[in-house]
């Protein structure tokens, strides 16, 4: 690689930055700024951001993180669409981090989150076989994660639920984690229901609802 090659700067692909409330995970209610990188390898049957799929505007580096810290919001998510399919997500996580923003990730899980700087939040959607992209899941991540992060199962339907419970069993994560998150897939299974079975059963879990959605509708940029 030649010097000029190596002396270009960091570019990765965007779909959005904006400011909201946080809507899921331990940080739900927080004011956030969001950067949504774009393209996902995964299709997920319940999927709400395909328009990250494709397009999106290359930026720099240095320009996203300036855009994010002019919000003057102290919580940072990068998110998708898949962001670690970009490998500028990796240098972009750690700057964001060296500014001293507190930094999540939400992640599929399908991909390797061995390099993610350690000072950020990993949050793995462990996928269910209602998503259809069970497979895709990357189960070596959970040994890169430690108490900080958090994983969450999105529920279509009580397979879904049995095979979430399952995994919480057989691998321990309540236990790894601290916390699991367990996720209703609107309109596929009412929030209600996943809620009973949850009580039903005494399932140490933290139930959780879109705050997002249930504010602003499924808008993007919000």
């Amino acid at each position: 690689m030649t010097a000029s090659a190596l002396a270009q700067p960091e570019r990765l692909r965007i779909t959005e930055i904006f400011v909201s409330l946080q809507g899921e995970t331990t940080f739900a209610g927080l004011p956030t700024v969001f950067v949504r990188l774009t393209g996902c390898p995964l299709r997920c049957g319940y999927c709400d951001t395909a328009y990250a799929f494709s397009g999106g505007e290359m930026r720099e580096l240095d320009d996203i993180v300036a855009t994010v810290s002019a919000f003057g919001v102290r919580h940072v998510t990068v998110t998708g669409g898949e962001p670690l399919a970009q490998p500028g997500a990796l240098p972009l996580l750690r700057a964001l981090s060296d500014r001293g923003h507190v930094v999540s990730l939400e992640t599929s899980g399908a991909l390797d989150v061995a390099g993610v700087d350690p000072r950020v939040a990993k949050i793995l959607d462990i996928k269910t076989p209602g998503s259809g992209e069970v497979a895709r899941n990357r189960w070596e991540n959970l040994a890169h994660c430690g108490p900080g992060d958090q994983v969450k199962f999105v529920i279509l339907d009580r397979n879904d639920y049995d095979w979430a419970r399952l995994q919480c069993d057989s691998r321990g994560l309540v236990e790894r984690f601290g916390e699991v998150l367990f996720s209703p897939a609107t309109p596929a299974l009412e929030a209600r229901t996943l809620a009973d079975w949850i009580v039903a059963d005494r399932l140490p879990v933290r139930f959780q609802v879109q705050l997002h959605k249930i504010l602003w509708g499924n808008e993007p940029g919000r």
